[in-house]
């Protein structure tokens, strides 16, 4: 498998719509992607600015993972860190000290922004993301309002960091969007378990397919609720009065490495 994501790698630089990515690679398998498509969009994730309106010439300067770490170890007096992320991606994991915006969706980010305006007046401020995707633009957005002193992020994310400096400033598990959830970095746990006090940082989805939560549980809980996210849903599992949601697969993370954007 590792022999054909080069081959995979190859195709893909050697066509002109293409060159130039930078592939980010990490342990998972084929079952990680059980409906993966391609589609093409406007924008990769949706920010509710137009691509056309808000572009990547207008990003923030990219430091590479040696020149985060370098900034955050010789952090600056009006050094700001801002997640851009949801809030439950940096719930379980972040870098030390991050502003943590309470949003659900990317597009709510720049109400955030424009709200908080302030605290970025005549500031460094340095945004990341999981592999960077979605700073090109928050970055973008920030600048546009000319009020910081300088915007940088940081070049592949989250991702290109943890490799280097796996026990550096980011804390916690990595977020990723496919059936692993995510990556664990380092020991730190930062979250409990919605159900009790419980130290925990994994995520479950509710058994009920009418409710799916996305939660974080412990392993007790798990039982107890029977792979619920309440003792409700527990309940109409129970009694049959809704449908479960198909188990999710055994992910081995040992099996093969995967390559993204």
């Amino acid at each position: 498998e590792t022999d054909n994501m080069e081959r995979y790698k190859k195709i893909m630089d050697e066509h002109p719509l293409f060159t130039g990515i930078d592939y980010k690679e990490s342990p998972g398998n084929a079952e990680c992607f059980p409906r993966l498509y391609v589609v093409v969009r406007n924008e990769i994730v949706h920010l509710g600015i137009a691509p056309d309106k808000l572009t990547t010439q207008q990003t923030g300067v990219h430091l590479k993972a040696r020149e985060v770490h370098e900034l955050l170890s010789h952090k600056p007096d009006n050094l700001v860190i801002l997640d851009t992320r949801n809030d439950y991606e940096w719930r379980i994991g972040k870098f030390e000290g991050a502003l943590t915006p309470p949003i659900e969706t990317f597009k709510e980010l720049p109400e955030y922004i424009d709200q908080h305006l302030d605290e970025f007046k005549d500031k460094q401020v340095l945004m990341y993301c999981t592999s960077g995707v979605r700073c090109e633009r928050a970055t973008a957005y920030l600048n546009q309002k000319q009020i910081a002193q300088h915007v940088y992020q940081i070049e592949g994310g989250i991702q290109r960091y943890v490799e280097q400096y796996p026990d550096g400033y980011f804390r916690g598990k990595n977020y990723v969007f496919d059936d692993r959830i995510a990556v664990k970095i380092n020991d730190d746990i930062l979250s409990t378990c919605d159900l009790c006090p419980m130290a925990c940082n994994d995520y479950a989805n509710c058994l009920n397919a009418e409710c799916n939560a996305h939660y974080i549980a412990c392993s007790d809980c798990l039982i107890k609720y029977t792979n619920c996210c309440s003792q409700r849903c527990t309940d109409l599992i129970a009694s049959q009065q809704v449908k479960r949601r198909p188990d999710r697969p055994k992910v081995d993370p040992a099996l093969c490495t995967i390559a993204r954007r």
